[in-house]
């Protein structure tokens, strides 16, 4: 069995299918899953997400001292509902912006296992183009 991986990372999922967002501290991770839950993402876990292998699936849930609660900047900790966990199916780099009108298809290894890899945007439609990616799939 493979150790779990916790990573500094905030996670929401669309029907039980998750979106990892990755980047520094101050990056945006919350701000862009705040973003997404509005349009109808669940919150899994706010700035420590864990991964656990499950077969080939990553499965992320939160530690519990901060399950349901996200950080909003100049507001403070919200109470949100939230998962235990979800499968990852996406992973977004909010530490590095796409420039490509029409990008490549990327992607990363995690726990030995290839997930598709988003890099950040400022674009006002990047959390609706998401959830978009994440439920229908992108045309390669």
């Amino acid at each position: 069995m493979t150790a779990p991986l916790i990573l500094h990372a905030t996670t929401v999922a669309f029907e039980g299918r998750a979106i990892l967002l990755t980047g520094a501290s101050g990056s945006g991770k919350s701000s862009l899953a705040l973003q997404l839950m509005a349009i109808g993402a669940t919150l899994v876990a706010d700035d420590q997400t864990v991964l656990t292998l499950d077969g080939t699936q990553i499965i992320a849930s939160c530690p519990a001292p901060i399950s349901g609660l996200i950080e909003a900047r100049g507001v403070g900790l919200l109470n949100v509902p939230h998962l235990a966990q979800a499968t990852v199916a996406l992973v977004v780099d909010l530490d590095h912006a796409e420039t490509d009108r029409l990008p490549v298809y990327q992607h990363i290894t995690i726990m030995r296992q290839r997930l598709s890899l988003v890099l950040g945007s400022k674009s006002a439609h990047f959390p609706s183009s998401l959830k978009h990616y994440l439920l229908y799939g992108r045309q390669d």
